[in-house]
């Protein structure tokens, strides 16, 4: 039996999150959407794990800046969405919407999760219940429409939440504070997302992320999830984009 994938957050610019992910079993590690080389060379020399891989869910710069000081350092493979090809540095491996990619023992189907960007990624290890969802989902939230529509955000978040509920979702950025919020603002009468504010509200004042999430905990509390419909969903990100907490 595989061991289990070992996943460390590394904390990078203002809010995000780069995803060291390492094989115990064949000693290899991955990093995903690493924006920023030095962080990541650096935790992954504490650890003495050695990166093979560079998995990239889309282009945006603080997702992609890292590629090639890390592969110049590692000689790892950079992985990324065909979509995206002539926008990702150094891309060697380009892949489509089922395709499937590799850790050790430990495999991804690639789905393609337009809405964010036209050519975003996810990685699923169905096997391992994680995901990597890079900006498509993030907890209680969803990404901007800076490329895509609200019927293909709205269809990739649906994909997304179709997956078993103990299924963990890694995203890139810790805006979770922000999303509850507007959660609780668009849903006043949710119990369970006034519970999860409440809980997001003391982890963020002790500084503790709140990544990963599981898909029965979006389920729940993420307002995208709730929308009845594509117009209840584009409303809904309309007003996110508009809203401001205090």
């Amino acid at each position: 039996m595989a061991s289990a994938l070992e996943i460390v957050a590394v904390p990078a610019f203002a809010d995000n999150y780069l995803w060291l992910v390492h094989d115990a079993d064949s000693g290899e590690a991955a990093v995903v959407d690493p924006g920023d080389p030095a962080p990541v060379l650096a935790e992954a020399e504490r650890r003495g794990w050695r990166i093979t891989r560079i998995f990239n869910t889309h282009w945006h710069p603080d997702h992609t800046g890292g590629n090639l000081a890390i592969k110049e350092k590692t000689g790892a493979r950079i992985i990324g969405p065909a979509g995206e090809n002539g926008r990702i540095p150094g891309l060697d491996v380009a892949l489509e919407e089922g395709d499937h990619v590799s850790l050790g023992a430990h495999r991804a189907e690639v789905w393609e999760v337009p809405g964010h960007t036209l050519g975003h990624i996810a990685y699923v290890f169905d096997g391992d219940r994680v995901a990597f969802v890079g900006d498509t989902l993030f907890v209680m939230g969803c990404g901007r429409l800076f490329e895509g529509t609200p019927e293909q955000m709205h269809y990739s978040l649906g994909r997304l939440a179709g997956l078993p509920a103990d299924t963990r979702l890694f995203c890139a950025h810790e805006y979770t504070l922000a999303n509850a919020r507007f959660a609780a603002h668009a849903f006043p009468q949710n119990r369970e997302i006034a519970a999860r504010l409440a809980h997001v509200e003391q982890e963020r004042a002790s500084a503790r992320p709140t990544v990963p999430t599981t898909v029965g905990e979006e389920r729940a509390t993420n307002p995208f999830l709730l929308a009845r419909d594509t117009e209840h969903f584009a409303d809904l990100r309309r007003a996110k984009d508009e809203f401001r907490s205090a």
